[in-house]
C-alpha cells in the first residue's frame, strides 16, 4: 500500500531535516547536551540501579518472523587452552552470531527508509551490501545518557497489561505523564511500558510477537512537540501490530527514524522499573543506554540501566 496522505501530512509536521545542519548524522541525540545531562543527574536519589535488557540467549524473542534476525548463537572457540605452553595460564574464549536487533536494542537511523530517502534527505542507497550504513551508521550515535521518564500506560489505566490490539495514543501518553507527575522535556529519553513483554517472560514468544499493543501513528507528533531525544518500549514491533491502518506497515518507524531522526528501542524489560517507580512514587531517573559502535550498523544491542 502506498503511503497515504495522512502519513505525508504528519511527516511534514515532524520533519527535522536540516535542523542541525546538512551534515548532521545523529538527529534528536543533538538534544542531549551537557546541560541536559547535568540536570538529569539530579534525578538520582537512592542510587538504585535497574537493568532493562533481556538476556542474550538462543531462546530469545525472535521467532523467525523477521528474515535474518536471528537470536544469539553462542559458540566456545577455546576452553581452558594453555596457548603459551603446558603449565601456563589457560584461557577460554567465545564468539556470538546474532542480529544486531535480536534482543534489547536501538533501531538506528538507517533501519528503515521511505520514498528512497533516509534521515536528513540522505539517499537510501547509502546503505550497501558491503559497507552497511555508509552514512548515519549507529557508530555515529553520541553517548546516550540523559533523564529517563517512564510512561506507564497500563498503570495509568488501572491495569497491568494493555490488550494486544491497543494503539497507544497521545491521550494515553498524557495520562501516563500525569501519573508520573513529571513533564517530559527537551532531551529526555521516554520509555513507554505496555506490559506486553510479560508474555515473553512467561515463556510465550508467539503471544509476545502477535498481536501486540504499540505506538499509534499519532504519537510521533507528541514526541516532536516535546523535543524527545529517543523513545523505547517493551514490545517486539514498537508500533501496534497488526497495523492500525490495514496494510500500512511501519509508518511510526518511518516518522521517527527518517523524518525526525529519533532513535527508537524495542524489547526493553520495563517490569522491574515499573514496580520500583510505583513503590517510590516517581517515574524519572538517570538513564544510561549507550549504543555499541558497530561501524555501518543499522541498529545495536544495548544494555540500558535506570538509576533511581
Amino acid at each position: 500500500m502506498p503511503l497515504p496522505q495522512e502519513f505525508h501530512d504528519i511527516a511534514k509536521r515532524v520533519n527535522n531535516w536540516g535542523r542541525w545542519g546538512p551534515d548532521d548524522e545523529i538527529g534528536t541525540l543533538n538534544l542531549i547536551t551537557d546541560e541536559t545531562v547535568r540536570a538529569a543527574a539530579g534525578a538520582i536519589r537512592t542510587g538504585h540501579r535497574i537493568p532493562l535488557a533481556l538476556p542474550l540467549q538462543q531462546d530469545g524473542v525472535q521467532t523467525g518472523m523477521i528474515p535474518g534476525r536471528v537470536n544469539p548463537l553462542h559458540t566456545m572457540t577455546a576452553i581452558n587452552q594453555e596457548i603459551f605452553g603446558p603449565g601456563t595460564v589457560a584461557t577460554s574464549d567465545d564468539a556470538v552470531t546474532m542480529g544486531l536487533q535480536a534482543a534489547t536494542h536501538w533501531d538506528g537511523l538507517t533501519h528503515v527508509s521511505h520514498s528512497g530517502r533516509l534521515y536528513n534527505n540522505r539517499p537510501a542507497g547509502t546503505v550497501t551490501a558491503h559497507g552497511g550504513a555508509t552514512r548515519l551508521g549507529i557508530e555515529k550515535a553520541t553517548p546516550i545518557v540523559s533523564r529517563g521518564v517512564l510512561l506507564d500506560v497500563p498503570r495509568a489505566h488501572g491495569t497491568d497489561r494493555l490488550p494486544g490490539g491497543h494503539a497507544v495514543t497521545p491521550e494515553d501518553l498524557d495520562a501516563a505523564e500525569e501519573l508520573a507527575s513529571a513533564t517530559v522535556r527537551s532531551g529526555d529519553i521516554v520509555l513507554i511500558r505496555t506490559g506486553q513483554i510479560q508474555h515473553y517472560l512467561a515463556g510465550d514468544r508467539q503471544a509476545y510477537a502477535f498481536p501486540s499493543p504499540g505506538l499509534s501513528l499519532r504519537t510521533p507528533e507528541w514526541f516532536h512537540a516535546r523535543d524527545v531525544a529517543a523513545v523505547a518500549n517493551d514490545t517486539l514491533t514498537f508500533e501496534i501490530f497488526p497495523p492500525e491502518i490495514e496494510n500500512l506497515w511501519l509508518p511510526v518507524h518511518a516518522l521517527d527514524l527518517v523524518e525526525m531522526g529519533m532513535l527508537q528501542g524495542q524489547n526493553w524489560n520495563l517490569e522491574e522499573l515499573s514496580a520500583a517507580c510505583a513503590a517510590e512514587g516517581r517515574w524519572t531517573f538517570l538513564l544510561s543506554a549507550m549504543a555499541e559502535p558497530f561501524v555501518g550498523g543499522t541498529g545495536t544491542p544495548v544494555a540500558p540501566v535506570a538509576i533511581l
